[in-house]
């Protein structure tokens, strides 16, 4: 086998039997182009030197990796759906397929999606659009470039199936992803036994969190599940602030889709502001626009509150109602570091923090500023004055109504300020990810199949990646 040393298998959820996933077949794929490989996590999991024949073998054909699960298993779980509770699904065309360690000694999943049937496809052909895969990867990577703490798109294959959907031009390409993710263990896997009235269970799910998964809630006070939950509400916290920082929306944040690990994850309708606009959603079928930008956070806690529900079978009440008390405090906190990460400033630490973010905003939304280029023009605050203001924004700089923003960053030092030095900040226009330059990259693919300019915009963003954590290790999961 050509792993290096640095693959470590360690298949721990399987272990944990049949009452938390079922055993199933992988589906049999007619054709393998593979499309998307993602090098730099391959070697950080020992699995860059797989030859082409491997890569094959592992993901597309599914056999298993070395030492690890013998067989995918499709997880149950339950989920509020757009608030209402649907016992009806569970890995539906995805399963975890192996666990394994990487060199911080972090469990891994590596997860799919596209991969075939399941006991909970329903209706479903458990299949995956090509377009899909290709949105999940610029999804993962772009957001990784700006510190989300996301799962990572490791692997797609194209797979010569010609699927029909009723949201995108059919008949339609097909394709199969593997992810690499710290845990799939879902809020709703903890619903499902909830709802079965299951404490044993729910406390199994308990143990293995705190052991595998948020180790720093074996340091908490209060029972287990308490532990476990104030860990878990630390970490949505801060994603929730990461992704308004990033201007990203997710689209669909129903209680399946949120882990445990405060991970982002499973890129359906995303999409990313042009502007700030609080009100901007994502899904199309979002009629009421209950997961709009500005609702993300609260939607989040409200997806909290149902996991602290199912845990109040093994939990003390009291004790869950003060870890989920928590959350506001926790979130205002976050807020204003992922913005003051964003702009590359130190924090003043006092309520002109939050003053400088919403002056910020507010005079992006006026003078309708492009939000990624907002952050990228001023980068560093001060140090970037004379950058941004020759900018081909610099008309809208010199507003009086952004006048304020610019005296607020004065005050502010900047963070590392030799980033700037970078090629990146080199460039008029930052690599954006708005819904019209991802339909754009699509569209040569579904043309012609030309996948130049996707894989430019990838090497932008990488350029990006490299350009923020300048001089530094970020390839571990966890934010700053």
């Amino acid at each position: 086998m050509s792993v290096t040393p640095r693959y470590q298998a360690d298949p721990r959820f399987a272990a944990l039997g049949d009452a938390f996933s079922d055993t199933v077949e992988p589906a049999d794929f007619p054709q393998a182009h593979l499309r998307w490989w993602n090098a730099r996590w391959a070697q950080e999991v020992g699995l860059d030197g797989l030859d082409d024949a491997e890569r094959q073998a592992y993901f597309h054909r599914f056999s298993p990796l070395p030492d690890n699960q013998t067989e995918p298993r499709a997880l149950r779980y339950h989920g509020h759906q757009f608030r209402v509770y649907n016992p009806q699904i569970g890995d539906g065309r995805g399963f975890l397929y192996a666990q394994l360690r990487d060199s911080h000694d972090r469990l891994l999943d590596l997860g799919t999606k596209g991969s075939g049937q399941t006991p909970y496809s329903r209706s479903g052909d458990g299949r995956l659009t090509l377009k899909g895969a290709v949105r999940e990867v610029l999804a993962s990577e772009m957001l990784e470039a700006l510190g989300v703490y996301t799962s990572k798109t490791f692997v797609v294959f194209e797979t010569g199936e010609q699927l029909h959907r009723g949201d995108e031009p059919s008949p339609t390409r097909s394709a199969v992803m593997t992810r690499l993710q710290h845990s799939h263990l879902r809020f709703g896997v903890f619903q499902r036994h909830a709802y079965h009235d299951r404490p044993d269970l729910i406390s199994e799910l308990v143990e293995y969190a705190i052991e595998n998964l948020a180790p720093e809630a074996a340091e908490l006070e209060g029972d287990r599940a308490t532990a476990l939950l104030e860990a878990v509400v630390r970490r949505s916290a801060t994603l929730a602030a990461q992704w308004m920082a990033a201007g990203f929306v997710h689209g669909v944040l129903n209680t399946d889709n949120l882990v445990v690990t405060g991970e982002s994850f499973d890129y359906g309708p995303w999409r990313f502001l042009p502007y700030f606009e609080p009100g901007f959603t994502a899904a199309y079928f979002d009629e009421q626009g209950l997961y709009a930008y500005a609702r993300q956070p609260e939607s989040v806690f409200w997806a909290l509150q149902q996991l602290a529900a199912a845990l109040s079978l093994v939990g003390e009440r009291d004790g869950l109602i003060q870890a989920l008390e928590r959350y506001p405090e926790l979130y205002k906190r976050e807020i204003t570091h992922a913005f003051h990460h964003r702009l590359g400033v130190e924090a003043l630490g006092d309520d002109s923090d939050g003053e400088l973010v919403s002056g910020l905003l507010n005079a992006g939304r006026e003078l309708q500023i492009p939000f990624e280029a907002l952050f990228f023009d001023w980068f560093g605050g001060e140090a970037s004055r004379e950058r941004a203001l020759h900018s081909d924004r610099s008309g809208l700089y010199r507003q009086d109504a952004f006048a304020p923003v610019i005296e607020a960053l004065s005050s502010r030092t900047p963070v590392r300020p030799e980033r700037l030095s970078h090629s990146y900040f080199q460039r008029e226009d930052p690599v954006h990810m708005t819904i019209d330059h991802v339909e754009g990259l699509w569209a040569p693919i579904a043309a012609d199949d030309d996948w130049s300019a996707f894989e430019q915009t990838l090497t932008d963003v990488s350029e990006a990646r490299r350009a923020y954590d300048l001089g530094r290790d970020r390839i571990g999961f966890l934010s700053e």
